[in-house]
């Protein structure tokens, strides 16, 4: 057990780090942390924190208030959706604790032991107690590639691509089994809501899905979901959920309304009295539920425990001005269940946001440049200014135009690192000498051989599995014709990699025998090297090739460098972005496109009541990423690919659902927007002249 901290308590504690908090976050902070004596239970917390209100300052400065008061920052578990935030939410509670402690016994940089996401929490756990839940120690995690491959590999192994209907794909099945076990749902119920197209299959899926549990197990391999499956059912075994409990006096969770059920099963299972529990989030923007988050897990939080959990509401805005809010207020305040709120702001003056009603898709890409450029002659640079959409092929056409028009943009999406099969080729590698059972890693590396196909490096996987999986035993193995060199130059990578222990330098190694095939199997060999070169410069960061594997599988980079392209002259860019890529940003000025029905809400999306309010709390969080300026684009008609020849080939849709006529008067309305009948000219006084007969005479 570790010793109290109260000892160390600043003289000042409690007072000049609250200082700069609002009365709300002032609440939130401190609530149920008593000023002196043991700070161990402290009772259940909600804090709904509205968009661009301070949450993490608050949650930042709820762990300070903690260990300032006595609570030992090695017993606080602080779990993120992004280890980015957990390190940036590290550093703020380290600098507010050395201010507060002023030069005295302070807390070290390494102190706060236990944060980051759920699943590196998981994986850290998992491993900590891998002999008492049956698990490999040294088990290797997959990514969600080659989580894919696996689950084709043994798609095809029960033969299910030879049926004779259209069996789904390997990355349908695994978003199936993925969506299944963290929305902890029966299989029969996730094809019905979720992906009906599959239900015929529902058997057939079923046995995949087992023999894909047994593939992982025989090869010590988890995939993304099971750091959360094993811990979620290691926590329902008492003694180790009494143990792993006892570790943890505080735990303090950001963006819950993001949760699945099978996080939340973690969380009851580690506090299930909800004794020293603080979850921070908005109903308001729970928007992922494609990827099986449950908005429900927030709104229910306070009733799981007797007496109910405290709410703390944070409603004053640091970004918006007060008439953007009062668009933002009045779309969400429709919602049918929700933490009532209304988000205010001390920027009273501003611009109200606008609807800019335009004729069709090619006259909203010719208003939203004219605007962005406008703007940046006001002085507002491209980079202060987005373009959103609920779908990323809503922005096709504008992509085009902008391309074509020299103005530089950036659209969040695409190609991730990890993604690129360059890089992927050469981690395989790594993930092999790591895990020789791996089956997935070792089946891509052989097949990067030439003269290697799929049966060849099945045969030399088998070869090997009777070998006890000992990587030296290729050696033995008879080269495929042609690849003599290239065999020779795997095995000895391979068996110099396995027999040393000595991290520094792997990936250097592994480059001697791969960096001459790049230019054999792809095009700009140069650009991918530079990609390696980045990977060797990030294994340098890591103390071990387990560590390296693990963090890069749980916090992959973002972009590859086949994206990567000159800088503009002016180092200037316009951001596009899908409304979910966008969620957690902000910019000065916010253009969203095609706020119509059939698009927000997505003609998609509309089948449940649930359906249709994550699709009005998708509009709501792109309203909330403006800070001085708000446009809503409403086109009246898109084109439409297909229709016979002669008729009207569009579609009209109506102003998106979510903004109703009672709501106008908070927004300006310019463009075709703007007009009325009295404003329209007259035409009823014209003669009457058929046209039509008159064009058909002319030719007889």
């Amino acid at each position: 057990m570790h010793a109290r901290r109260d000892m160390h308590r600043p003289e000042s504690a409690g007072a000049s780090h609250l200082d700069d908090l609002n009365p709300g976050q002032r609440a939130a902070v401190t609530y149920g942390i008593p000023d002196s004596g043991p700070v161990r239970d402290t009772p259940p917390l909600l804090v709904i924190a509205g968009a661009g209100t301070g949450k993490t300052k608050t949650l930042a400065h709820r762990v300070a208030h903690l260990i300032l008061n006595g609570a030992h920052p090695g017993r606080i578990l602080l779990l993120t959706f992004a280890r980015r935030m957990a390190q940036e939410m590290t550093r703020r509670v380290e600098r507010i604790c050395a201010t507060a402690f002023a030069g005295r016994a302070s807390v070290s940089a390494g102190s706060i032991e236990w944060s980051g996401t759920f699943h590196a929490i998981g994986a850290r756990l998992l491993r900590m107690h891998a002999q008492s839940i049956g698990l490999t120690p040294g088990f290797s995690i997959l990514d969600r590639s080659d989580a894919a491959d696996l689950m084709d590999l043994v798609r095809d192994e029960l033969r299910f691509s030879e049926t004779k209907g259209r069996f789904p794909k390997k990355a349908t099945c695994l978003s199936i089994y993925s969506f299944a076990v963290n929305a902890q749902a029966p299989l029969e119920d996730v094809l019905a809501r979720t992906f009906p197209w599959c239900i015929e299959w529902q058997d057939s899926l079923r046995r995949l899905f087992a023999a894909y549990v047994d593939a992982k197990q025989a090869q010590a391999v988890l995939d993304y979901d099971d750091l959360l499956l094993y811990w979620a059912q290691m926590m329902q075994i008492k003694e180790i959920a009494e143990f792993v409990s006892s570790r943890f006096d505080h735990v303090l969770v950001d963006e819950y309304q993001d949760t699945n059920a099978l996080q939340a099963s973690i969380l009851f299972g580690l506090k299930p009295q909800g004794t020293g529990l603080t979850v921070v989030g908005d109903d308001a923007q729970s928007i992922y539920s494609f990827r099986s988050a449950r908005v429900k897990n927030i709104l229910e939080f306070p009733s799981r425990f007797a007496p109910a959990a405290e709410i703390i509401k944070l409603e004053r805005n640091y970004r918006s001005a007060q008439p953007i809010l009062d668009g933002c207020n009045r779309i969400i305040g429709h919602a049918a269940e929700r933490f009532t709120k209304n988000l205010f702001s001390d920027r009273t003056e501003g611009n109200r946001p606008a609807i800019a009603m335009v004729a069709d898709e090619t006259a909203q890409v010719e208003f939203v440049i004219e605007r962005v450029l406008a703007n940046r002659e006001a002085g507002l640079e491209l980079r202060e200014q987005a373009v959103l959409f609920r779908t990323s092929h809503h922005s096709g056409q504008l992509e085009v135009e902008l391309t074509r028009r020299g103005i530089p943009f950036v659209k969040f999406g695409g190609l991730k690192f990890l993604e690129a099969a360059h890089v992927k080729d050469l981690l395989s590698a790594l993930r092999w000498v790591e895990n020789p059972r791996d089956r997935v890693a070792g089946f891509r590396v052989l097949k990067l051989l030439p003269g290697v196909g799929p049966a060849t490096a099945r045969r030399v996987l088998a070869s090997l599995e009777g070998e006890g999986h000992s990587l030296a035993s290729l050696a033995r193995c008879r080269p495929a014709p042609g690849g003599g060199d290239m065999w020779t130059g795997l095995v000895e990578a391979l068996s110099d990699l396995s027999g040393t222990k000595r991290w520094e330098g792997q990936i250097e190694r592994l480059r001697r025998w791969y960096d001459p095939m790049l230019e054999r199997i792809y095009d700009s060999p140069r650009v991918r090297l530079g990609d390696l070169d980045q990977l060797e410069r990030m294994a340098s960061q890591h103390a071990s090739r387990t560590a390296f594997l693990t963090d890069l599988t749980l916090d992959p980079p973002e972009a590859s460098g086949d994206e990567a392209g000159a800088p503009a002259k002016d180092d200037d860019w316009l951001v596009l972005a899908t409304i979910h890529s966008a969620k957690g940003q902000e910019w000065r000025a916010v253009l969203v496109l095609n706020v119509v029905d059939g698009c927000i809400p997505s003609d998609l999306a509309t089948g449940t009541p649930a359906e249709i309010e994550e699709e009005r709390r998708l509009l709501y969080v792109a309203m909330t990423r403006a800070r001085d300026d708000l446009v809503l684009m409403q086109p009246l008609r898109f084109f439409v690919r297909g229709q016979a020849l002669g008729a009207d080939r569009h579609i009209y849709a109506p102003r998106s659902r979510f903004i109703a006529e009672a709501d106008l008067d908070a927004f300006d309305l310019i463009g075709l927007a703007a007009q009325t009948p009295a404003s329209a000219p007259d035409v009823s006084a014209l003669p009457r002249v058929d046209l039509k007969g008159k064009m058909r005479r002319m030719w007889g």
